[in-house]
């Protein structure tokens, strides 16, 4: 099976037996956030998951958590955050359009509640490679994970027989998941050892025939990538941003998990991203409806339209 397909369906999986926030293709470096980008994250809550499902189902954006608005007085927020006051101001524009802000009388922001910052607990990140004939960088990849050490567990998945060949020339700490995407069945063939994600860990950069560039990242960049990167899976989500414009194009559901992209023409899920007229069965048409935050909503611990604290506004000014 292609990549894409088996990630959507590994994805329509784990939303459907894991009590996790599943989503797709984040970020997994810290001095380089670009190193290395993560197939697919699950974020298991923490004791305040209510808390932060009741902010917003947006990502806050990271100047805006460390901020220094506070529940109490309005800030300006030129003053209050941390960067130059044009990104300030935009900062604080989006922080209010998802309701993490809100605008008080007279100018300023404040929040409107405290940011939980235990709303997580363990981040298991899965690397999916259906076929281990091909394995690409896939050697590289998890020894950056296994190195880094942002997530607290990774596992690899593929739909190959898996051989001892296959397990040597991966990190020991790396789990295998044998997944048959058909069936929905996943096998473990190798449990995952618990990382160090609490220390520090050694970021890979980049390899070469006599060297290895690397960079030492403190349990405090560490701790702040893991907030930033559940957050981003907390907003962002698995499912694509958008359908193909084509009659051959439906929108189904894999084991009761709803928004997956499937193309009648070719028999199969396919990446919305290049799907297009160069296509032979291309049929131009209006998208398939689909609801992303009904088709998530009550799946997993995100909450689409959270009650109490969360205000949405629009047309906002810019702030002066």
């Amino acid at each position: 099976m292609r990549e894409y397909p088996f990630e959507l369906t590994l994805c329509a999986h784990l939303e459907a037996t894991e009590e996790a926030i599943v989503a797709r293709q984040i970020g997994g470096g810290v001095r380089a956030p670009a190193n290395r980008v993560l197939d697919v994250v699950c974020v298991e809550p923490g004791p305040a998951m209510a808390d932060r499902a009741g902010l917003t189902p947006e990502t806050i954006p990271d100047a805006a958590i460390e901020s220094e608005v506070g529940v109490g007085r309005a800030r300006d927020p030129v003053e209050a955050i941390d960067a130059s006051p044009e990104h300030a101001r935009r900062v604080a524009e989006r922080a209010v359009e998802i309701g993490f802000f809100e605008r008080a009388v007279g100018g300023g922001v404040r929040r409107v509640a405290r940011y939980p910052d235990d709303w997580f607990e363990r981040i298991v990140a899965v690397e999916n490679k259906p076929d281990l004939g091909d394995p690409g960088d896939l050697e590289l990849q998890l020894r950056k994970d296994a190195a880094l050490a942002l997530a607290d567990e990774v596992a690899l998945a593929t739909e190959s027989y898996v051989t001892g060949a296959h397990l040597n020339r991966i990190p020991d700490s790396v789990g295998v998941w044998r997944f048959h995407p058909e069936t929905g069945e996943r096998e473990e063939i190798r449990e995952a050892t618990p990382l160090s994600a609490d220390e520090s860990g050694v970021e890979i950069l980049s390899e070469h025939p006599l060297r290895t560039d690397v960079a030492l990242v403190s349990a405090a960049e560490k701790a702040r990538r893991r907030r930033r990167m559940a957050e981003v899976a907390y907003g962002k989500g698995w499912r694509p941003d958008a359908f193909p414009a084509c009659a051959e194009a439906e929108s189904v559901e894999r084991e009761g998990s709803a928004g997956l992209p499937y193309c009648a023409w070719k028999g199969r899920f396919v990446n919305p991203a290049t799907c297009g007229p160069d296509c032979p069965g291309h049929d131009p048409a209006d998208p398939p409806e689909t609801d992303h935050d009904e088709a998530r909503d009550g799946r997993t611990p995100w909450v689409a339209d959270p009650e109490g604290k969360a205000r949405r506004q629009s047309g906002l000014d810019r702030f002066g």
